[in-house]
């Protein structure tokens, strides 16, 4: 008699838990191929980022006017690739000769630098999280390389000058920010100004384009002098 309790008993109990293995498994699988759907259909239509979602969830404005990449003035994409990624053009997504001089320099408390290219930042900013870096890097790895399959260099470069921070409450996007920054369209943006765009990205709240600190000024005027001779590094974004 007992052994007869416990061996209905067994099947009884993995039968209550089926139902959310089986919930588990398909949110997991959900969770996985939604990069992979978004990465084809944004393909084609204009992208939020993670961070604009945050605000619009959390009741704080955005602001964000999306402008194809031939409606850019030039000087900004030229900037930018100076600036965050001069080997845009020839990666496939991830830098590694960057990745292992980053990581050659890493000492007890790990490096002292990134090494993430600009399509690595796009999928960081279209589907991951800010913190937590040695997490996230990892996703982010496989992730620009998936875009970089499915994209063109100049659909990277768009999305990427269309869903990046440039400023505090929520001002996303090249337009929004030369806007905020200059009082201008981005279709007219000097090569002084682009370059004091490119120095705020890596903090757009603390290096603002419209008040650069000395730091984010002195950074500018280094871009602008090497955007001068980088017509090669942004070959693959002519038409």
């Amino acid at each position: 008699m007992p052994m007869a309790s416990i061996s209905s008993g067994g099947p009884l109990r993995l039968g209550r838990r089926t139902p959310w293995l089986r919930f588990v498994a398909i949110a997991l699988t959900l969770l996985a191929a939604a990069p992979l759907v978004l990465t084809l259909v944004y393909a084609v239509v204009p992208p939020v980022s993670t961070l604009m979602v945050a605000r619009w969830l959390t009741l704080r404005p955005v602001e964000r006017v999306w402008m194809p990449l031939d409606q850019i003035a030039a000087t900004l994409p030229r900037a930018v690739v100076v600036s965050e990624d001069a080997r845009f053009c020839q990666h496939g997504g991830v830098d590694w000769a960057a990745v292992r001089l980053v990581l050659g320099e890493g000492g007890d408390n790990g490096p002292r630098r990134g090494a993430s290219t600009i399509t690595m930042q796009v999928a960081k900013n279209l589907f991951l999280w800010q913190g937590a870096p040695y997490l996230r890097k990892p996703l982010e790895i496989v992730l620009a390389q998936g875009i970089e399959l499915v994209w063109s260099k100049r659909r990277i470069m768009e999305v990427y000058l269309n869903i990046a921070e440039w400023g505090p409450d929520g001002v996303f996007g090249a337009e929004a920010g030369a806007r905020r920054a200059f009082r201008k369209s981005a279709r007219a943006l000097t090569a002084r100004e682009a370059s004091v765009m490119a120095a705020a990205l890596p903090n757009p709240i603390v290096r603002d384009a419209r008040r650069p600190n000395r730091q984010a000024s002195s950074h500018a005027a280094v871009i602008v002098r090497r955007a001068r001779a980088a017509a090669a590094l942004t070959g693959c974004l002519a038409r």
